[in-house]
């Protein structure tokens, strides 16, 4: 479907599921009358009830090695200047007892969407909300442990998190410029407690927002194209360090670290499609990563990869 066709749903007030790989090019969009005849599940819960199950579920992380070699490669391409931010992320082998459509029914998550027999994400992190011809974005940037003592106070005082938060945010600002006006950041750096299977994990985000016209809505697919991919999943700046990703990374992302959203024909919510879980002919991957900037610490970023592995 191209950005024409999802002006002309949002001209007409048809709602509809969004759904986007990382790089925004394969984009499906299915209008709510007919989601029955796909094999989608969605949910956006903005107080959800905790649901306790009982699970197996084991990872193979990758060689700290072979992470190492992809982050000094990204270290030096900051050195260079081609980027000064750049979300790593990789692939782990997991083991479950639950099939994707279980861990959909089970995780506590605000975003939920299993795609087919192909993926399922359980995301904590929205990408755009609009309503009342308002956009809003809620970067989230920073991870620690809750049970790390004063893990609040460390995670908002470390430099190199203030460092990396800044970036993220200053690209969210100037991406909804590009679609709004009077674009502000509402709140700065405020924690969130995140169910993060038997731990809880601290993440730092902030509210930045704009204002747009009252013809928004048939210009959603033009906005949508614009903000594409997720500034706070990729890095800055942007065209650069997706090329940077391309070459460091080395496997496909594909639809993990994009978005999906719900419009209903009044407003939009989406979400960022990180904690994703996909299934291959080898089995299930659970893709994860972290920003990278020129303070990071090799073994703090290979660890927290390994944190944002969990089922919620």
């Amino acid at each position: 479907m191209t950005i024409k066709d999802i002006n002309n749903l949002g001209k007409t007030r048809t709602p509809f599921l969004f759904v986007s790989d990382f790089k925004a090019e394969n984009i499906e969009v299915i209008p709510l009358s007919e989601l029955p005849l796909y094999d989608v599940e969605f949910k956006i819960e903005s107080n959800y009830k905790k649901n306790l199950h009982p699970f197996s579920f084991k990872t193979t992380p990758i060689p700290f090695s072979n992470y190492q070699k992809k982050f000094n490669l990204v270290i030096d391409k900051i050195k260079s200047g081609d980027t000064y931010l750049l979300n790593l992320t990789q692939p782990t082998k997991i083991k479950t007892n639950l099939s994707l459509k279980e861990i959909f029914n089970n995780a506590n998550a605000h975003y939920k969407l299993r795609y087919k027999d192909k993926f399922v994400c359980f995301s904590p992190e929205i990408f755009v909300q609009i309503k009342d011809n308002k956009i809003h974005t809620y970067p989230m940037k920073g991870t620690i442990d809750a049970k790390v003592k004063d893990a609040k106070s460390k995670i908002l005082s470390d430099e190199k998190e203030m460092a990396e938060h800044i970036m993220v945010v200053d690209l969210l600002r100037n991406d909804l410029s590009i679609v709004a006006k009077k674009v502000r950041v509402d709140k700065f750096r405020y924690t969130q407690t995140i169910d993060a299977g038997d731990k809880k994990l601290i993440q730092v985000s902030s509210h930045i927002s704009g204002d747009l016209s009252e013809d928004w809505h048939e210009n959603l697919g033009t906005i949508l194209n614009s903000l594409l991919p997720a500034g706070s999943i990729s890095g800055t700046p942007k065209k650069s360090t997706l090329k940077i990703i391309d070459d460091v990374e080395n496997y496909e992302r594909g639809f993990f670290s994009g978005i999906f959203g719900i419009y209903d024909g009044k407003s939009f919510d989406s979400g960022v499609m990180i904690r994703f879980v996909e299934k291959t002919k080898d089995g299930f991957i659970y893709k994860s990563g972290g920003g990278i900037t020129l303070d990071s610490d090799v073994e703090s970023e290979y660890n927290e990869l390994q944190e944002k592995i969990y089922l919620p």
